[in-house]
């Protein structure tokens, strides 16, 4: 019991931790993160369900804690470099005129993002476990002064998880796991406005982008999920796991902050574009995924995985006002499910160094028909290395790369007081992770 308070005493101090370093996030798959084991990264995560080589296991299968022989702690660090960029192909106002700026810089955030987890045996067939990390998020951040500036600026969401989880050993080969998921989301949206269009648009003597004002909405909210998992393993060299993650449904609540131009003020006299609370409903997806590991010989395994995403929840982006006279603001974002696959190899070239590779495909669950500056679609396909070194039974280390390779996309996307904006996005992500696991 002294050894469980022990680890527990760690999650207030790590949850500050992550709160910290996760204040400028950016990546996503969607906007879904797999940054949850650096072994997994190795492997550019496939097979991430039936590995269950560590205490990660909490994340991707909890069923997988029944082959943990130890009490153990797995701590991760991820230090992510993402890049986007826009070209500029003939945006314009809804008078005609070039939007003018620049194309906005790298919209890309460099991130340092840590998780962790724990384990511990209740008995031979019940484990328990816990897992803080961060399922979900995404940062893009263009000039102020970009061409785009009307469609967005800063685009922020974090969620920061806290993951209990049990399992059970139900025969010598099928094993079961659940865990809960409290959830806390924070998200923070902005942009420019034209008042010289919208002033213009009411008989001032104003021009379009000659007077412009900003909007940023910020709010956050708490909320439940849960996780399931089931691992059979046939044979000891196979092991075949089978993971849920249920959908949640954030309703984020908070403010919405506007600035208006000093000689356009006469605009708010109706009790638009004033500070107001605001909310929006974000519905994060549900997710299912099959994996198998399967060992060639005692040196070379290799994992594979299919992982369905529901990202059809994710319909539209609709910011509600407090205020009655300000309209709400809808994007609409019809995103699809997506399928991503992946197969990896391991080899251990001694008891102490392992090696680790792996690709997988990652669609994009955007068309470019929907496709919009805050996040940026593209089919992304990821290659990984790894290694794990081992210099004692109670202790790992572990290194990891991955590389993301998205496809280029399209943007053409309208609105009667943004203007259309009209371009080519390309990204691109590079991820380092270190990891150490105690076993004690």
């Amino acid at each position: 019991m002294k050894k469980l308070q022990v680890n527990l005493s760690l999650v207030p101090l790590f949850m500050a931790l992550i709160v910290n370093a996760t204040a400028n996030f950016a990546l996503a798959g969607g906007f879904a993160l797999n940054e949850q084991s650096v072994k997994t990264l190795g492997n550019a995560f496939a097979g991430s369900a039936a590995s269950a080589d560590d205490a990660s296991t909490i994340f991707f299968n909890p069923a997988g804690l029944t082959r943990l022989p130890d009490t153990s702690v797995v701590g991760g660090t991820y230090v992510i470099f993402p890049y986007v960029s826009f070209q500029n192909q003939g945006s314009r106002v809804v008078t005609g005129q070039p939007l003018t700026g620049g194309n906005g810089g790298d919209a890309g955030v460099d991130a340092i993002v840590p998780n962790l987890y724990a384990a511990w045996s209740v008995s031979d067939r019940v484990k328990l476990g816990i897992g803080i990390n961060v399922p979900y998020g995404l940062t893009t951040q263009y000039d102020n002064d970009w061409v785009g500036r009307y469609h967005a600026v800063e685009s922020k969401l974090i969620t920061y998880n806290i993951n209990p989880t049990i399992a059970a050993k139900v025969s010598d080969n099928f094993s079961v796991g659940a865990g809960l998921n409290i959830q806390y989301a924070e998200a923070t949206l902005s942009n420019a406005i034209d008042f010289g269009l919208i002033g213009r648009s009411v008989g001032l003597p104003t021009q379009s982008q000659q007077a412009d004002g900003f909007v940023k909405v910020t709010g956050s909210d708490w909320s439940v999920g849960y996780n399931l998992g089931v691992m059979y393993e046939p044979s000891k060299s196979t092991r075949i796991g089978l993971s849920y993650r249920s959908p949640i449904t954030q309703d984020i609540r908070g403010n919405a902050d506007f600035t208006v131009p000093d000689n356009l003020r006469i605009l708010t006299a109706r009790g638009q574009f004033t500070d107001t609370g605001a909310s929006a409903v974000l519905n994060l997806p549900d997710t299912l995924s099959l994996a198998v590991y399967h060992e060639l010989n005692p040196r070379v395994s290799v994992v594979g995985d299919v992982t369905w995403t529901h990202w059809s929840r994710f319909q539209e982006l609709r910011v509600r006002f407090d205020n009655p006279a300000q309209a709400d603001s809808v994007q609409p974002e019809n995103w699809n499910d997506t399928y991503r696959v992946g197969i990896g190899l391991n080899y251990a070239v001694n008891d102490q160094l392992t090696l680790r590779t792996g690709i997988s495909y990652d669609p994009s669950p955007i068309s470019n028909e929907y496709n919009t500056p805050r996040l940026p679609g593209g089919d992304r396909t990821l290659i990984g290395f790894g290694a794990t070194y081992r210099p004692s039974d109670s202790f790992d280390l572990d290194f990891g790369y991955l590389h993301v390779f998205s496809d280029d996309s399209s943007i053409n996307q309208s609105s009667t007081t943004a203007g259309t904006l009209t371009g080519k996005f390309e990204s691109a992500v590079d991820v380092f992770g270190l990891q150490v696991n105690w076993r004690f």
